[in-house]
């Protein structure tokens, strides 16, 4: 894990003021069929931002889209690469479009792997239609790989150093004794075998490629290509990476080779969850389905003595475009709560 730096000292809530809001975006593991479907025809701002993204993907935002809204089983399953990533980016993007349209500003973006480069387009980095065609070309690489998996597993990484070997390898740490092994399909299985004999408990991740392990590295080669040729900017607002545990630098940001190894290198999510909250209170809005970030924000000791909040604007299990609305609404009632002047 690359040492975090220390974290610069961010804006802090006048007193009588709300806390200022931070965004979090999730990644793979957290995609479901038709996620977030039940904002799209009455938000124009989510509708139009999550359209940008599919239409710069060209045919392929067309299939995209199609099994996205898929009554029944989808062309292509939702866990694979193809979908989930594009979604994902997609739906992360367009909510947190809708969270900057209601007037608010966040001080600060914190995603989960495809999460992350969802942070980098809403902070800046790079215009939208570019971050599709990085996201298309990265998927479309990684569409080529063996099959694979990840396993959470309620432990730590020391403790799971004895499981690791060949391309299995700690995929993320997302909070103390939440690890994710990551693994192509054979070497997985057999691993998830020697947990279950050992009495530890994990569960599958949605998701059929080896994420965040070593198995993916020759298929991520050559994405530098493209990153090379868009635009890439400093971060207008701090993006706290995964990656590093640290503010994202304006080099690292300029990077093709800091983005084209994003799918192998680890997650270290909690750890920089860390460093965004000691800098001070935060209203942490999850922005993508499910509430998977919300849940592991939950744990930190800033949201448990109430220094911090954590508000999730779309429902912790599929439910249905109606489940979606009423999240929204409870979401946007939360942030009035707080002092926020939401429309």
């Amino acid at each position: 894990m690359t040492t975090a730096a220390a974290a610069p000292t961010g804006p802090r809530a006048e007193p009588g003021a709300p806390r200022p809001v931070a965004l979090l975006l999730p990644g793979q593991g957290s995609q479901h069929r038709a996620m977030a479907a039940g904002l799209h025809p009455y938000e124009p701002v989510f509708a139009e931002a999550f359209d940008e993204v599919l239409d710069a993907m060209g045919r392929h935002g067309a299939m995209i889209r199609a099994d996205w809204r898929a009554a029944e089983r989808p062309e292509v399953p939702l866990d694979h690469v193809l979908r989930s990533q594009p979604l994902l980016f997609a739906v992360d993007y367009a909510l947190g479009r809708l969270v900057l349209s209601w007037g608010i500003r966040p001080v600060a973006l914190l995603g989960h792997s495809i999460g992350e480069l969802a942070a980098a387009t809403l902070a800046g980095v790079f215009p939208v239609r570019d971050a599709a065609r990085v996201v298309l070309d990265r998927v479309l690489r990684l569409a080529d790989a063996p099959p694979g998996g990840m396993l959470a597993v309620a432990a730590n990484p020391d403790r799971l150093a004895p499981y690791l070997g060949g391309q299995v390898a700690v995929g993320a740490v997302n909070a103390p004794g939440q690890t994710v092994l990551s693994g192509p399909g054979g070497e997985l299985r057999a691993v998830g075998e020697r947990l279950r004999a050992d009495g530890l408990v994990f569960r599958p991740v949605p998701a059929l490629s080896a994420f965040h392990s070593p198995a993916l590295a020759p298929y991520a080669k050559g994405a530098e290509r493209l990153l090379g040729e868009v635009r890439r900017n400093p971060p207008g607002t701090p993006v706290y990476s995964g990656y590093t545990a640290a503010p994202l630098t304006a080099e690292q940001a300029r990077s093709p080779e800091f983005w084209a190894r994003q799918p192998v290198d680890p997650v270290w999510f909690w750890s920089a969850l860390d460093a965004l909250l000691e800098t001070g209170g935060r209203v942490l809005v999850e922005a993508g389905p499910g509430q998977g970030l919300a849940a592991v924000a939950r744990r930190h000791t800033a949201v448990r003595r109430g220094h911090s909040r954590v508000v999730a604007l779309l429902p912790a299990r599929p439910g249905g475009p109606d489940a979606d609305r009423a999240a929204l609404a409870a979401a946007k009632d939360h942030l009035r709560d707080e002092g926020y002047d939401i429309p």
